[in-house]
Order: structure tokens, then sequence, then C-alpha cells
């Protein structure tokens, strides 16, 4: 049996990525894609089942990294207000120094594949930022509506300003990101 190369792995991960990015999920192939890391395609067998499996590998890794870094610096401890506040701009400056992880997230929400993926698993890796939310609903500090309502309020604002596709002539300054910060929590606070 062989060993799992660290390197192969980021290696098809980038090139996932980058060729899904650049020309979609049908047009790459498993052969472009080992070709982009440099690999054979039978090495990416020796990691991944199929193509299937490598996109969705890609997009449970991406989000697993997105709850590392919007989860930096997270104390349960301060206030509720504060604690959204410090997730929202890791998740803002995130968004815009990785836009390619962002656009892979954004093509793969919106296709078949995640039927595919453990969303239980993938909400584990935020488990924290919703016991948060979860508790201030508890202290009548956060609305208490539908979670999904939420999340579309608080974090979707995030995800339209830190994309300049979206956003053309947004200046990131931290007054704006201050104030949209702001109004996002005007929308879920009680």
């Amino acid at each position: 049996m062989r060993t799992k190369d660290d390197d192969k792995i980021a290696a098809l991960f980038g090139a996932t990525v980058k060729l899904v990015n650049e020309i979609g999920f049908a047009a790459s192939s498993v052969s472009k894609i080992a070709k982009e890391a440099k690999v054979s395609p039978a090495t990416l067998y020796v990691y991944y089942e199929n193509k299937e499996a490598l996109l969705v590998s890609t997009y449970v890794e991406i989000k697993r990294e997105l709850s590392q870094v919007v989860l930096r610096d997270f104390d349960e401890g301060r206030p509720i207000r504060d604690t959204l506040q410090i997730v929202w701009r890791n998740l803002f400056e995130h968004i815009s120094n990785h836009l390619d992880y962002f656009r892979y997230m954004e093509q793969f929400s919106n296709s078949p594949y995640t039927d595919q993926v453990d969303h239980a698993r993938l909400e584990r890796f935020f488990e924290p930022l919703a016991q948060v939310i979860q508790r201030g609903i508890a202290e009548k500090i956060i609305k208490d509506v539908d979670r999904d309502i939420l999340k579309v309020f608080i974090w979707h604002p995030v995800m339209v300003l830190a994309n300049p596709r979206l956003c053309q002539g947004f200046e990131m300054t931290d007054k704006n990101i201050e104030d949209a910060f702001t109004m996002a929590w005007d929308a879920i606070k009680l």
C-alpha cells in the first residue's frame, strides 16, 4: 500500500480550486486536475475514490479552514455583539484574502455536489459560534427566528461586500466594515 503524500494532496486541492474557478465543475476532469497538480491521474485515485470525492473533500477542507479562521480570537465569554463582530471581521478578511476559496464554495453550494456533503459535520466546525448565537437568543439579545434567517442577515452581507465581483466600488475601510457590521447586527438584535 502506498503512503499518502501531503504535498500531493495539497497540490490536488490547489489544482481543483483553480480549475473549478476557471472552467467549472464539468470541464474539470481528473486528467486536467492531475495535470495542473503535476501528478499522474492514477495518483489522484490513491487519495480519492473519484472526481466527486475530490470535489467534496476540497469543499469540506475549505469550510474547515474557514471555521478555524473565523473562530480565531474567539472568546464565548465576551459580550455577544463583540464576539459576533470579531467573527464577522475574521470572515470578511478571509473572504477578501482568499477569493479563490470563496468562489469555489459559492459554486459548490449551488451545485448538486452539495447533496454529497455531511452537513452535520460542517456545522460541528462552527459549533462554538452556534452556541453563542443560541445564548444570544436565550438571553433575549438576538431575535428568536429561524436559524437560516439569522445566518442570512448576519453573514450574507459579508459575502457580498467582500466579493469585488458583486461590490466593485466598495472600499474596505475600517469605517465601512464597521458600518456594515452594525447594520447586520441591527438586523438580528432584539
